[in-house]
């Protein structure tokens, strides 16, 4: 699954830290969504959309290997 939160991050001027602050989770766990390296939950998609008053589909995007 893609993402573009670190481009959104950028958008909005926000840190890892202060994104993980936001959405009740750590900066490591933000960083691997962002690396790819972890699936975030619906739950935690939904927050992290909420924040950049996004859809979940424009932050996230499935690929065709999902």
């Amino acid at each position: 699954m893609k993402n573009n939160i670190k481009v959104q991050r950028a958008v909005h001027d926000m840190t890892q830290q202060e994104l993980a602050d936001r959405v009740g989770v750590s900066r490591q766990t933000i960083n691997a969504v962002e690396l790819g390296k972890y699936v975030p939950s619906t739950v935690l998609a939904m927050k992290v959309a909420a924040v950049f008053s996004k859809s979940v589909n424009e932050i996230f995007t499935l690929e065709e290997t999902d």
